[in-house]
């Protein structure tokens, strides 16, 4: 269904106007280090049709271990750098919560930052499924909260078990995929993998990932291309980003 030739032509606009997961608020993960540099990406995000951001910083036991309490006060500086802009968009956050122990915490204390309608981004370790991931679903559906996977297409431990991720989709986790992963900008592997999602319809949501200048450039460049089109095109209809957060 999708081609790995691409055409350069005009640039073509993302198919959300909300991303939901995104490394803006600066300084307090591997995103953007400062706020002026957030509010470059951010301009860049204006181009491809962006007009909500709801920023996911990282919370991760013992490299990122955020809190709205922390998070804030770096929201401000962002804040204050769009206003001097005169750049009016509308910029929130809530988080990315890698499943350890800092998530645990969390939610033992309430201090979470969330998605409007109680929605959570949850990611799985890089090196191998939490053993916990379907208990850990339910726990969060018991609490009333909505969780979604980002970038289920990334984890390649997946990639030889494709049935699990239906297993998953039905217990009631949403997939997020990376716009990222769909231009290719990690490896072909994560485009394949994701354009096999699209394929199977377990799609939910989509978001930039954006953390830096270079990814801009990948996205600028793959929205130029046939392939974006096409990809775009079979996600029609998929989408929650503007149905649940514009």
């Amino acid at each position: 269904m999708f081609s790995i030739f691409s055409k350069k032509r005009n640039p073509i606009p993302l198919p959300i106007q909300t991303d939901i997961h995104c490394h803006i608020i600066p300084g307090v993960d591997d995103g953007s280090p400062d706020a002026s540099t957030s509010a470059d990406l951010i301009e860049s995000m204006q181009k491809w049709g962006i007009k909500k951001i709801i920023a996911s910083p990282h919370y991760t036991l013992g490299t990122f271990e955020n809190s709205p309490s922390t998070l804030e006060p770096a929201y401000q500086e962002l804040l204050a750098e769009l206003k001097a802009r005169g750049n009016d968009i509308d910029v929130s956050y809530s988080g990315e919560y890698r499943i350890d122990e800092l998530l645990q915490r969390r939610m033992a204390t309430g201090e979470m930052s969330l998605l409007p309608g109680d929605a959570i981004i949850i990611e799985n370790s890089f090196l191998q499924e939490p053993w916990n991931l379907e208990q850990l679903v339910f726990d969060l559906q018991v609490r009333g909260l909505r969780p979604i996977l980002a970038h289920p297409e990334r984890y390649s431990y997946y990639y030889n078990k494709p049935k699990r991720y239906k297993q998953l989709h039905d217990a009631g986790l949403a997939f997020q995929i990376n716009v990222l992963s769909l231009a290719g900008a990690y490896s072909r592997v994560e485009q394949k993998i994701a354009e096999g999602l699209i394929n199977e319809g377990l799609v939910d949501y989509l978001g930039t990932d954006l953390h830096r200048k270079s990814h801009v450039e990948a996205i600028d460049r793959y929205l130029t291309t046939k392939t974006a089109e096409k990809h775009f095109a079979a996600l029609g209809g998929m989408l929650r980003n503007d149905v649940d957060f514009l």
